[in-house]
């Protein structure tokens, strides 16, 4: 009953000297390609939020620059408009004037924040971008690295370990994207 059963080599397992090494290395380009999918999508996640963000400083430079002509506009009409008291005129006038001053002011801060996250989005986005091509190569060199297990040719081995390697590099320099 607790009697040992020895199967007999195939000759198929036997003769590919190969399916070790590939295996492992199949292995390690799969972690590999795990890892730099997972640095692309949080790449892509942060541009979005980036993006997000410069989208709504945008609508809040427009809504500034609405209250900044309506504030022109009031200045125009009190100079143009004759008023019985020209005294609160002139005092409505004045802090309609500075009213507008300030909304230049906050659209040129708005606008400079804006462009600020577009340029940071740019960044992310050449990122991933590279964490993408990184992986792509790493998911051909896994592939060519299976081929060796079908033909038993070191030569898609070789290659398939030099594209991931490549892949790699690439990857890498997402890191230093800019």
């Amino acid at each position: 009953m607790h009697e040992t059963i020895e199967l007999p080599e195939t000759e198929e397992r036997g003769s590919n000297p190969y399916t070790v090494p590939v295996s492992v290395t199949i292995s390690i380009l799969a972690v590999l390609v795990a890892a730099v999918t997972l640095l692309g999508h949080r790449a892509h996640t942060e541009e979005l939020l980036l993006q997000s963000k410069a989208t709504d400083q945008w609508a809040y430079f427009q809504a500034k620059n609405i209250r900044l002509h309506e504030m022109e506009t009031m200045v125009d009409l009190l100079d143009t408009v004759g008023v019985q008291d020209q005294e609160k005129a002139k005092t409505v006038g004045e802090k309609y004037k500075k009213e507008v001053d300030r909304y230049k002011d906050d659209k040129t801060e708005i606008s400079s924040e804006a462009k600020n996250l577009e340029a940071e989005r740019d960044v992310i986005s050449r990122r991933a971008d590279r964490f993408d091509g990184g992986e792509a190569l790493l998911e051909i060199g896994l592939v060519i690295c299976s081929i060796t297990l079908l033909t038993k040719r070191k030569g898609f081995w070789l290659t398939g370990m030099a594209v991931g390697a490549i892949g790699v590099i690439v990857a890498l320099t997402g890191f230093i994207a800019r």
